[in-house]
């Protein structure tokens, strides 16, 4: 009864918050398409893996999927994506709902949507294929663990960021949390690069021995469930079916655990509380910005510049740029894939050209910016204050540009001087300021002009990684937009460096600060323009419903 209940509400709560919204339609619908269109071709591929015509792939490819399936559950979540808090526990924190009925309730309702859906679709093509290669029996136990994987993975998100968003109480917590999960998420890239090369130069029988370990571990028991009964042991099978019961129990109980806190959100972890510093308050407020103008401009731009160091989401975004602005310059610009592998990796090195590092260095500049692509969706019902006293909407965007360049601008020049002394050819740090911050500055302008015409709202809950449904398409699709549109209108930038060759070294720092500051200019003007227009529709959007 209580399933039903859960699962009702949850259904009732996607429905009214359809009304009204199409643009919330809108995502719901594509995000469909993608979880139909990604589920689909990892339902096909298993097929073919269970085939026996394959053994070799029988044996390594549902258990490498499986375990990069369930890592994908537990960082996604973190890092990218959010968790979709249409039922959050503090919505029943004052009624008196046993705790294994709340915990059931909200496991079924977190089983209703694209996510899991994409991932049951996927993971079925173990069982059709085991049932076409090897009889209904081992399609029977494929099935166990097919049922079980699924459900672990959800236990799993659910029980991590509920445990996060309790620790992420304590302010000194939240912040080593956001600089660990930026560093991650930073170095997923890398990671991928590296495993790939061992993986091209590992044979076939280590990787069938690793195979055969990792399938005994909570990552991939559940999936090896299918490989063992395809082989003939289904006692192997249904031990393996067990492994991932028994951890599903214990995600369970973790989340039981952590629960309660998660109900009664943070309001008990503030932590020792500073006296203020001598002084007045509007030499308190700018601090070390005492250099700026003491004006309503200047007090927003240290207003941004505060929300940006103090704010947990704002930060992990800065911090994931640091990493991610000297990892990529290093890989294409001083000799690409190759440069860091090996000599021993078949990949042919980049050739030395200006126009192929300056498109690498656009890259990253472009890179630089997409944070802001929902700034707005950060203050959310705070930004009514501006709005009721009218702050002029340019002002409002050349001080969240200023605020935000503030932390950006000397990155980049961190970010170039460090890949030049990498590279070991100091002439060239011109040429790599001058076309990050040309880069940055056209991605900046873009960037603030989606997040006028396309905000969405944050949920207010005290877990950081929560979004709205479907609030993980929208993110990933207006970063894509923006960094598709800024990757263009930078173009002129790669041209010029194809056109006017060694000589782009001297040239790119007077033309690309000139392209990006012209770029800002008229982004504010737009932006700032389209802010006093819709400043009541703004204000809607990045209001959290519900």
């Amino acid at each position: 009864m209580a399933v039903s209940l859960f699962a009702r509400l949850k259904l009732r709560v996607l429905r009214n918050g359809f009304r009204g919204k199409p643009a919330r339609i809108a995502m719901f619908v594509l995000s469909l398409f993608f979880g139909v269109w990604f589920g689909g071709g990892g339902c096909l591929a298993l097929i073919a893996s269970m085939q026996p015509a394959y053994p070799e792939l029988t044996a390594l490819v549902p258990v490498f999927a499986g375990a990069l399936l369930v890592i994908g559950w537990l960082f996604g979540p973190l890092l990218w994506f959010g968790v979709d808090e249409t039922l959050t526990p503090a919505k029943f924190a004052l009624l008196p709902i046993p705790r294994r009925t709340l915990i059931t309730g909200l496991l079924t309702a977190a089983l209703l949507g694209v996510p899991v859906a994409a991932t049951l679709v996927a993971t079925s093509g173990l069982v059709i294929g085991t049932a076409l290669g090897h009889g209904a029996v081992a399609a029977v136990v494929s099935a166990l663990g097919v049922v079980v994987g699924l459900l672990m993975c959800v236990a799993l998100s659910r029980a991590v960021t509920s445990a996060f968003a309790n620790l992420l109480g304590s302010r000194r917590v939240r912040d080593l949390a956001a600089i660990g999960l930026a560093l991650l998420a930073a170095l997923l890239g890398p990671a991928q690069i590296f495993g790939i090369s061992a993986l091209s130069r590992a044979d076939f029988s280590q990787l069938k021995g690793f195979a055969e370990i990792l399938g005994w571990t909570p990552l991939a028991a559940p999936w090896s469930a299918s490989v063992s009964a395809a082989q003939g042991d289904y006692l192997a099978g249904l031990a393996k079916v067990g492994i991932g019961a028994a951890t599903t129990a214990l995600l369970l109980w973790w989340w039981s655990a952590t629960i309660e806190r998660a109900m009664l959100g943070a309001t008990d972890a503030s932590g020792p509380r500073r006296t203020a510093g001598s002084g007045s308050p509007v030499t308190r407020l700018f601090g070390r910005l005492r250099w700026l103008p003491a004006t309503a401009g200047g007090a927003m731009v240290v207003r941004e510049a505060r929300y940006w160091w103090r704010d947990t989401r704002r930060r992990a975004n800065l911090i994931t740029f640091a990493v991610l602005g000297v990892f990529l310059p290093v890989l294409f610009n001083l000799g690409g894939p190759s440069g860091l592998l090996g000599e021993d990796v078949d990949i042919e090195p980049l050739p030395d050209n200006p126009a192929i590092r300056t498109g690498a260095m656009v890259f990253v500049g472009v890179l630089a910016a997409v944070a802001v692509a929902n700034q707005f969706g950060f203050d959310g019902t705070a930004y009514a204050l501006h709005l009721a006293t009218g702050v002029p909407g340019r002002r409002e965007i050349l001080s969240r540009v200023l605020g935000y360049s503030l932390y950006i601008v000397p990155l980049i020049v961190v970010i170039s001087v460090l890949v030049t002394v990498l590279g070991g050819n100091a002439a060239e740090i011109p040429l790599r300021i001058g076309t990050l911050l040309g880069a940055y500055g056209v991605s900046l302008a873009a960037c603030v002009i989606v997040s006028v015409f396309g905000p969405y709202a944050l949920p207010e809950t005290s877990n950081p990684f929560a979004v709205n449904t479907g609030g993980g398409l929208t993110k990933s699709l207006l970063a894509l937009v923006a960094m598709v549109g800024s990757v263009a209108l930078s173009s002129p930038l790669i041209l010029a460096a194809a056109l006017t060759g060694d000589l782009w070294t001297w040239l790119a720092l007077p033309v690309g600060v000139a392209y990006g500051v012209g770029a800002v200019w008229l982004g504010v003007i737009i932006g700032g323009d389209a802010v006093d227009r819709r400043g009541p529709e703004l204000l809607a959007a990045i209001t959290p419903r519900g």
